[in-house]
């Protein structure tokens, strides 16, 4: 049988905003703990006051805010380069036999240089690849035979350098997602590699996201 505490914590994991308001105190105890009472006492199989259920709360929000915050702050404070790069198309293709070969002689005819922005991601049945808009043409000519889902213009990214140790904390991508969805922003599509991750925006969002990353470093 679960103890209050533990019914409490199963319960909060199992929402991660409800985590995320919790630790930044924004959230009433009290009537989180009358939305929580049901399923409480349906957990531990006897009748629980909700005095108990806030007490419960009161505590975990003090040891999920060392947990779940001190590490991931702690990183994200140590940010190294926010590149923003503008004006990129995205193509959304999909996965074929003569793919590779297409990219292949795509990647040929590039000259990467600090003017041209290239990259490419993999799915089990899409490709992903974003360029600058004036490699579009290039593109669109050697793909020419490839299946185009879609293709995006009319976007920005903004790529982050994270610390080395950030693939072993858990919940950097969700502490830096979550922001930005505070903000109301939306993003189009995420590249990432071991310590650096790119997100890619609408043009007229760029600006306001620039500010949210760059206001983690100040946490």
């Amino acid at each position: 049988m679960k103890t209050i505490a533990a019914a409490v914590e199963a319960y909060i994991k199992s929402k991660p905003f409800l985590i995320s308001a919790l630790t930044q105190g924004i959230i009433n105890l009290t009537s989180l703990s009358r939305m929580m009472q049901d399923d409480i006492q349906e957990q531990v199989q006897k009748s629980v006051r909700t005095g108990a259920i806030v007490m419960a709360l009161k505590r975990l929000s003090s040891d999920l805010e060392f947990r779940h915050s001190h590490k991931i702050i702690r990183t994200l404070k140590n940010i190294g380069d926010i590149t923003v790069r503008s004006s990129l198309t995205d193509y959304n293709f999909k996965v074929s036999d003569t793919l590779l070969a297409a990219q292949a002689q795509l990647l040929a005819q590039l000259q990467l240089s600090s003017e041209n922005f290239y990259t490419s991601s993999r799915g089990v049945h899409e490709c992903n690849i974003v360029v600058s808009e004036h490699l579009a043409p290039l593109v669109d000519t050697f793909l020419a035979q490839e299946e185009c889902l879609h293709k995006e213009e009319r976007l920005s990214s903004i790529t982050i350098k994270l610390p080395t140790e950030n693939v072993a904390i858990p919940g950097i991508y969700y502490f830096v997602f979550q922001r930005l969805s505070w903000e109301g922003i939306n993003i189009y599509e995420v590249i990432s590699t071991s310590n650096e991750f790119t997100i890619l925006v609408n043009d007229d969002q760029v600006d306001k996201a620039f500010r949210v990353v760059k206001d983690l470093k100040q946490l």
